[in-house]
Order: C-alpha cells, then structure tokens, then sequence
C-alpha cells in the first residue's frame, strides 16, 4: 500500500511540475550577469585609474560595456528564443543550456579582469 501511496504521489507531482522555461531562466541569467560584469568593470577600472596619471584610456574600457558585451548579451538571448520556439525537447536543450550558462559566467566575470589588463597594457606601453 506504501509503495501504491508512494507511485501515485511521484506521478501527480511530475504531471503538475511545470516544464522548464529554458528561455526565462537563460535571460534571467543574462541579466544578472550584466549586472555583475558591470559592477566587476567598474570597481576593477576604477582601481586601475587610482593607480594612473589621469589618463583618458582606462575610460575606454568602461564604453566597451556599450559597445561589445550588451548587443552579445542580446544575441545570447535571441539564440535561447530561437531555441525555445523552435519544439526541441526540454531534455535536448538542458546539455546547451548548461554549455551557455558556464560561457556566459566565465565572460561576466573574467571579461572585465581582461579588459583592465589590456588597458594597464596600453598604459605602460604610453
């Protein structure tokens, strides 16, 4: 009777379980690494202008947040609208989506460490 009790339980919870949303939770993910990306290119940028003559370039590095990383995080979130539209099984997009979320992490937040450097680079070579 346990176990009857058991199977009917387990069946009616993976009936209303709702399906994952491989497209919120991806833009979800998006957003908060923008968030965190900025703040890290922030602090990082402005710890290599403390240390600087007053020089111009290091603000570079905070205008390439405009002009590179948000339009690729927008593409990020149009391939997972594709993704999600296009009827794959849920079970074939969790392998991607995990393979995006791991690229997308590692950018948001190694992205503005390589960013300074490059700047600090270009600094010393001035």
């Amino acid at each position: 009777m346990a176990k009857a009790l058991w199977q009917s339980s387990t069946e009616e919870a993976e009936k209303s379980r709702k399906p994952v949303d491989w497209k919120r939770r991806m833009s979800d993910h998006v957003a908060y690494a923008l968030l965190i990306y900025t703040g890290l290119q922030i602090f990082v940028t402005m710890g290599a202008l403390k240390t600087e003559h007053g020089s111009i370039v290091p603000y570079f590095a905070l205008v390439l947040l405009v002009v590179a990383v948000i339009p690729g995080l927008r593409l990020v979130e149009r391939r997972w609208e594709r993704l999600a539209e296009s009827g794959a099984p849920r079970a074939e997009l969790r392998p991607l989506f995990l393979r995006d979320l791991a690229l997308l992490w590692v950018c948001a937040i190694g992205l503005p460490f390589v960013v300074t450097g490059i700047v600090k680079l270009i600094l010393s070579l001035l």
